[in-house]
């Protein structure tokens, strides 16, 4: 049995939608090159995104016998213990590789026993605490020439630094003494000010030949203090020197290919429109492909009309030069967070006796968009559809959608009434009752605005949660199938209300109405080592009984409970609220550290 074990609900969704013809028009698509090795040398296994690797040591006779053979703790790699690890290790020539610990430091270790080999972390200050990304991230690159090898990794602060594999010390001839400052040399001046300028990155860096490729993240958009945001344009960088190759303009400037898709000047101010999540690139064919996120709030575009290109679009570049071969939006005019939250993949496949290279796109809303990847040209029909067109005043709509013919929806993108429970006839009726004040619709139903009488939001299904979210999907090359992560039970209300001027100058932003509009953060904001720890008084001032308080959400080190105040506020006591002081290993004071421990 030769599998790989991925996440708690697997769908698999591209065989059956193979044809099996009795007489192949073309030869059949090239037996796959499959790593029996067992290393990991990039987050997807490798530049296809497969998460694959035909590894059957464990299997089902054998599963329930495993035994934990070691445990590595990070508590100590930052000032407060981390609570939100979401990275996938490397396993190279021997060590694994990770990035650990609320400092978001960069880890090798020895995968037999666990034994800390080397480790290092960037002390970031004010930059660190203002990242709209923090703790560790999802993971980090791996790169040889046969000769040398490198760990490039991306901190909260958005810097990306290169280190060498077997010692953890920066490469003094990468960048500026082994560190690119990513918010220089990207074309545009970040606001309000460099250090506190919202951009960051918490996925992998992908590494394919001797170019790194670089995305961007921002904050949760679901209630942006302003229509105006820097823009997540998508960089390519010298491996061996950290010079930047190519830029690709995910909001195209003036003159560009999709400017009018932003009207009345909208693509001069709006942005976010990033690549938060990872790619994947096909080194034979030189080409990279871009899964582009929702641009400024994700669920109001009425400072953006238009379609909004490359909101929602998977786009094909060269590899060495940026410069776009094809691209195709799935989700026209972003209004519900959909994002493109995952990687594609990269499968040769056989369909009606033609062997294709084909890209696979997962997405929140369950849909599997699979393209030739050299075209771009659609494997089996996506056809534009009518959609339902809102009322939220100010708004633009797109009159259609893309749907595709094959497969068919692998998760649940909408609610019905018949989606309710039904265990007794009691409780389908109370359901009823509770739903009547919502709106409720198929996918890329709009949303509405809150009002207290009802509707109070549109409840949806394959949108800000997915569907499958960044965890993504793993390929079989070897049956040619697809297995995803999904979610059938994230619902998500989207209801719009009018923000008060200090806290958005947006026409409208999440809410409901009768309660106060409030600035929603994502998991972790606030919560890295750079940020302020809560002082002793603070936390001696929670109120008893275990109220929760805004900020914490388990992150503020063993004993912190309370919100953190604001960046540049009184400075705090040394280890206040738990966690290990400073830095764990290194030296005391210093910006960066990295310390060889074998």
């Amino acid at each position: 049995m030769k599998r790989v074990l991925i996440a708690s609900f697997l769908v698999a969704v591209m065989a059956a939608s193979q044809a099996a013809p009795k007489k192949p028009a073309t030869p059949a698509a090239p037996k796959p090159r499959v790593d029996k090795t067992g290393e990991w040398p990039t987050y997807a296994a490798d530049l296809a995104g497969t998460h694959y690797r035909p590894l059957d040591q464990i299997n089902s006779s054998n599963f329930s016998q495993l035994e934990i053979a070691w445990r590595f703790k990070t508590d100590n790699i930052g000032n407060r213990a981390e609570y939100k690890l979401e990275g996938t290790p490397l396993m190279v020539n021997g060590v694994l590789y990770a990035t650990a610990g609320s400092r978001r430091a960069a880890i090798a270790l020895d995968p037999a026993t666990g034994e800390l080999l080397w480790v290092h972390g960037e002390k970031e200050g004010a930059r660190g605490a203002a990242a709209p990304r923090q703790l560790s991230g999802r993971g980090l690159g791996y790169w040889s020439d046969g000769k040398e090898e490198r760990i490039i990794y991306f901190t909260p602060g958005y810097r990306m630094v290169a280190l060498n594999a077997k010692t953890g010390q920066r490469i003094p001839t990468f960048g500026d003494n082994g560190i690119v400052d990513l918010k220089l040399n990207d074309d545009q001046t970040f606001l309000p000010d460099l250090t506190t300028g919202e951009i960051g990155i918490q996925s992998a860096p992908v590494i394919a030949g001797d170019t790194v490729i670089v995305g961007a993240a921002f904050r949760e958009g679901f209630t942006p203090k302003s229509m105006r945001n820097n823009k997540g344009y998508v960089r390519g960088f010298d491996v061996r020197t950290g010079k930047r190759l190519w830029i690709f303009d995910t909001i195209p400037k003036k003159g560009e290919f999709g400017y009018d898709t932003w009207q009345q000047g909208s693509a001069e101010y709006t942005g976010n429109t990033g690549l938060w999540t990872q790619l994947t690139v096909d080194e034979r064919l030189g080409l990279a492909y871009l899964p582009i996120e929702s641009p400024t709030n994700d669920f109001y575009g009425g400072h953006r009309k238009g379609n909004n290109l490359f909101g929602e679009t998977l786009v094909c570049v060269d590899l060495k030069t940026g410069v776009r071969k094809w691209h195709y939006q799935l989700v026209h005019h972003p209004l519900w967070d959909m994002d493109i939250s995952s990687a594609p993949i990269l499968a040769d496949i056989n369909v009606d006796g033609h062997a294709i290279k084909a890209v696979a796109q997962p997405t929140k809303q369950g849909f599997l968009y699979v393209f030739d990847r050299v075209t771009g040209k659609p494997i089996w029909p996506i056809n534009e559809q009518p959609v339902e067109q809102g009322s939220v005043p100010g708004e633009w709509y797109s009159k259609t959608q893309p749907f595709p013919t094959k497969p068919p929806a692998y998760s649940r993108n909408g609610i019905a009434n018949d989606d309710l429970i039904d265990f007794t006839p009691a409780l389908h009726t109370q359901a009823l009752e509770i739903v009547s004040k919502y709106h409720i619709g198929p996918v890329y139903t709009p949303p509405v605005e809150s009002k207290i009488d009802g509707p109070l939001a549109t409840l949806t299904l394959g949108t800000a949660s997915g569907g499958t979210n960044w965890p993504g999907a793993s390929y079989d090359p070897e049956t040619h199938t697809v297995y995803a992560f999904a979610c059938n039970a994230c619902v998500t209300p989207i209801g719009m209300v009018k923000p008060p001027a200090d806290l958005s100058d947006m026409n409208y932003v999440t809410g409901t109405a009768g309660q106060t509009p409030r600035m929603r953060t994502g998991p972790g904001e606030n919560a890295g080592a750079d940020s302020p720890m809560p002082s002793r008084a603070t936390v001696a001032a929670a109120p008893a009984g275990g109220a929760a308080p805004t900020g914490g959400r388990g992150g503020r080190g063993r004993g912190g409970a309370a919100a953190a105040p604001a960046a540049g506020g009184a400075a705090q006591e040394a280890g206040a609220g738990g966690g290990g002081g400073g830095g764990a290993v290194g030296a005391v004071g210093s910006d960066s550290w990295s310390k060889d421990c074998r």
